[in-house]
């Protein structure tokens, strides 16, 4: 029973809020991984790109809302979504026309990119503050939990609960459809494989007929719809507040960094791999050691890091990989 208890522990303290963590992660960093793949720069605007389509999202929202539109048990942001990918791709479809398509025609050196996707970023970011404001926003209107840990302990008798919410299980549901999507386009679409062929190799890619502009289109458009739901259903999972965006920057980095940038398949791996890393580290073992070990009572919390530091969680794994295997777990483009 107490192994059951542990287990429990382990799964609604740990492993689910991973995973949900993971899957947002996982879907901001299949963005930069696109940037960096197919334009050659780290994108550090992607945080508060991010931001701006959650804003929009919960803009649209509260609009659908007044109106008395309801998705039910659902959130009605699922139905404000598709708005918020067409504002945020309109953002970066304007934004690169009037900033980065002068040092691209220019043939900047990628470092000079990076500066200035710096300038994007402070700038996006106070955009999104002056909108919305500052504050916590809460635009989740659907049902709370699938299941409480008070119901799940009236069903099993065990003494620890398990809790599930609605937004955490509809963040795993959508980033897996977005992930198949997005794989499935860039496979079996011709506009996907020219995509994957300018990213290979860009002059054979342009004496082959391929539009650059297109394809640098296109994957602009698919960004913004990554870095929209991505933010979404973080927003939806925790609460937004623009500010939080910024700092997302650097496990979004380290994940796409640890997969190897430029491999879509090593984004995901390397979200799970950074949001498994933080929440262990940080997580207070007690509870679950009192379980598998009752004859033991630890004094303290059996904490290795304060959640305070979980970024730093982020920063180590990055430093490490950087410099023991900078072209990441799955061989992408050494940084």
């Amino acid at each position: 029973m107490d192994l059951l208890n542990a287990l429990v522990a382990l799964l609604n303290f740990v492993i689910v809020p991973a995973v949900a963590y993971g899957s947002q992660l996982a879907l901001g960093a299949l963005g930069v991984t696109l940037i960096y793949g197919i334009l050659r720069f780290s994108n550090f605007a992607h945080g508060d790109t991010m931001a701006f389509g959650a804003m929009a999202t919960i803009l649209v929202t509260w609009w659908l809302q007044g109106l008395g539109v309801s998705l039910g048990p659902l959130p009605t942001a699922l139905l404000a979504l598709p708005f918020g990918i067409a504002f945020t791709a309109l953002l970066v479809l304007v934004t690169d026309r009037l900033v980065y398509r002068f040092y691209r025609e220019q043939k900047a050196a990628p470092v000079i990119l990076v500066i200035v996707s710096m300038g994007v970023m402070f700038i996006t970011n106070g955009l999104v503050r002056f909108i919305i404001g500052v504050d916590d926003q809460q635009f989740d209107d659907g049902a709370r939990f699938l299941i409480s840990a008070r119901d799940f302990k009236e069903m099993t008798g065990l003494q620890e609960g398990l809790a599930v919410k609605s937004t955490a299980m509809l963040t795993v549901v959508v980033a897996i459809i977005v992930v198949v999507a997005l794989f499935w386009f860039l496979n079996r679409t011709r506009t996907g494989k020219s995509m994957r062929a300018f990213s290979d190799n860009e002059d054979l890619a342009l004496l082959s007929g391929i539009d650059p502009e297109r394809v640098v289109r296109i994957t602009w458009i698919i960004v913004a719809a990554l870095a929209t739901i991505a933010g979404a259903l973080y927003g939806l999972d925790k609460g937004f507040k623009p500010f939080t965006y910024f700092q997302l920057l650097l496990p979004i980095f380290a994940a796409a960094i640890v997969g190897g940038l430029g491999s879509p398949l090593g984004a995901i791996a390397g979200g799970f791999v950074i949001a498994f890393s933080e929440v262990t580290i940080t997580y207070a073992w007690k509870k679950v050691v009192g379980y598998v070990v009752p004859w033991w009572e630890p004094e303290g919390l059996v904490q290795l890091l304060s959640t305070d530091y979980k970024f730093a969680v982020s920063f180590a794994i990055l430093v490490i990989v950087l410099l023991f295997r900078p072209t990441g777990l799955f061989k992408g483009k050494s940084v």
